[in-house]
């Protein structure tokens, strides 16, 4: 496996690998939802390239980039294991160097949700990504839908700006219990943990009402608010209905497929979840039936 942490080492790996090119782009951390991801463009291509870079230009102020999770002798192990053959872990002065001045300003797919609760959150990841994307030139790219409006984000963003790539959604990696894979329950405590297993009983419960003919978003939603509000340690932030693929917020009933997104804050952590309704689209053949390739 080779590490390179400048952009003409990066650009020679990358014309040495030659037909097509899966590349997942981390912030480090890793778990199994990333080693899936590599396992999908393992399956897919003939080459894999991966990303390890803590983007400062999505973070905010008072948000946790100074304390987020970093371990690169361990994800480059776990990533010589998966098969990876290029590794880029530049440094933030690398991507934006002194004089930087160029941000990607997002549509009406980056309001909302994250939008509302992050500014300037998804201007920093589609700048970053477009960069990435220039630099590693996939021929496909591997997104988990965990972060659905980040994909929805950068599928939009690959379309409008005519990047010439796959955009590959991949399904959410849980825990035993439920719990959505992220880098971030590191931060849980014993307590904490446990009582992040809500999370996912609320969208279960959403599920089988959805799945018992429920169509009222207003009803979807209340039934997360309620199991939600069973949990002590947990403080539901929001809880959404949308369309999967705009990820304009519903009102009315409708018997399309329909993206639950919410997000919950244990103690400091802040974890954010969300699945298709009916929850069987909920797999990488079901991503792309509904959501499509860009």
């Amino acid at each position: 496996m080779q590490v390179v942490d400048s952009l003409d080492a990066l650009r020679a790996a990358r014309d040495a690998l030659h037909g097509s090119v899966g590349v997942v782009l981390t912030m480090g951390a890793l778990h199994e939802g990333h080693l899936a991801l590599v396992a999908e463009a393992r399956r897919e291509n003939d080459h894999v390239l991966t990303t390890i870079f803590v983007n400062p230009a999505q973070f905010g102020p008072g948000e946790d980039f100074s304390r987020y999770p970093r371990d690169l002798d361990g994800d480059l192990a776990l990533f010589e294991r998966a098969g990876v053959e290029v590794v880029f872990t530049p440094t933030p002065a690398l991507m934006y160097p002194p004089g930087f001045q160029t941000y990607i300003e997002n549509g009406p797919v980056a309001s909302g949700l994250e939008g509302d609760s992050r500014p300037g959150h998804f201007r920093g990841v589609s700048t970053v990504v477009a960069k990435l994307f220039n630099l590693t030139r996939p021929t496909r790219t591997y997104f988990g839908q965990k972060d659905a409006q980040q994909v929805a984000v950068i599928r939009r963003m690959a379309a409008d700006l005519n990047f010439p790539l796959d955009i590959i959604p991949c399904p959410t990696v849980r825990e035993a219990d439920g719990l959505a894979m992220s880098s971030r329950n590191r931060y849980l405590s014993a307590d904490e943990r446990r009582a992040a297993a809500v999370i996912p009983a609320a969208i279960r419960a959403a599920g089988e009402r959805h799945a018992a003919g429920e169509r009222s978003p207003e009803a979807l939603k209340q039934t997360v608010r309620d199991t939600i509000a069973r949990e002590p340690l947990a403080v539901l932030e929001y809880v959404s209905i949308a369309d999967a693929r705009t990820l304009h917020e519903l009102d009315a009933p409708t018997d399309q497929p329909v993206l639950l997104s919410l997000t919950v804050r244990i103690g400091l952590p802040r974890l954010l979840d969300n699945a298709l309704l009916p929850l069987e689209l909920n797999t990488r053949a079901g991503l792309i039936e509904y959501l499509g390739r860009p």
